[in-house]
């Protein structure tokens, strides 16, 4: 049974007393900043949600955001990817561009964020491969009809005081693996230094057979890899995988399978 738990932001803010509506969600501004090329998105404090290179829009400029696209060493041609948590869009960006035979759905809470990438992080508009949605995360995987639809899952929900994903539970963990095909995979961005990493991997052991976490990197974020079943981890063929994805995107596959292999090996 999934317990109904809506993200921090709009908890907090849609409460209501008797007789009352409830009260309009207030979010954190969403501001931007520039450095060496590189234009970043934050919740009004320093924490950066994203980034983008000015030069190379559709690149995937964090580390970390790169390894969310560990997936790619066991899928080939997903059908349908799903990123929760619009941040700049780059993860979006990215599987769009991509896999040009792929639905890409982006689900994203607050209107200023799905607005500012549309202006100042090129998203493309939507049409009938891409669809953003403002919506709550727990809300869309807890709808039947997402069950056993999604090849990819991408899980980045962090709010401006960035102590930890917003949504953590069991509960909703296994609604991510019901709504995975049956060779889905999920990534999810975390805060190894951070109590919340001995949460968030308690409870995605608690709804995938398998859950795998890449080296840290960033000073502190880590991606968990998770399995709605169990891989077979022929490191060989995942090595020739990762040097197609080289060959073919620039990204660092190569250090995945390594991240894997040690990960397996915990």
């Amino acid at each position: 049974m999934l317990i109904k738990r809506k993200s921090i932001e709009a908890d907090a803010n849609t409460k209501s007393g008797p007789g009352k509506p409830a009260r309009k969600v207030k979010y954190a501004p969403v501001t931007l900043s520039e450095m060496d090329g590189v234009r970043y998105l934050h919740f009004g404090t320093e924490w950066v949600q994203g980034a983008m290179r000015l030069r190379k829009p559709d690149w995937i400029e964090l580390e970390y955001a790169q390894q969310m696209m560990a997936w790619m060493l066991f899928l080939h041609d997903p059908a349908h990817i799903v990123q929760l948590g619009l941040g700049t869009g780059a993860l979006t960006k990215f599987a769009y561009r991509r896999f040009a035979d792929a639905r890409v759905t982006a689900v994203e809470l607050n209107p200023s964020v799905i607005a500012i990438c549309r202006s100042m992080f090129k998203l493309p508009p939507d049409d009938e491969r891409l669809s953003v949605l403002e919506m709550d995360a727990l809300d869309y995987v807890g709808d039947a009809a997402h069950r056993g639809t999604i090849d990819a899952l991408q899980v980045d929900l962090y709010d401006a005081t960035a102590r930890g994903p917003v949504l953590d539970t069991p509960e909703f963990y296994r609604a991510c693996a019901d709504c995975l095909r049956d060779n889905g995979i999920m990534t999810v961005n975390l805060f190894g230094d951070h109590p919340s990493f001995a949460k968030n991997l308690k409870a995605m052991r608690f709804a995938f057979p398998t859950v795998l976490a890449l080296p840290e990197v960033h000073d502190g974020n880590v991606v968990a890899i998770a399995f709605k079943n169990p891989p077979t981890l022929d490191f060989a063929a995942l090595h020739e995988r990762a040097a197609e994805i080289v060959a073919a995107t620039k990204l660092p596959a190569k250090s995945w399978v390594n991240g894997i292999k040690a990960g397996a090996k915990q």
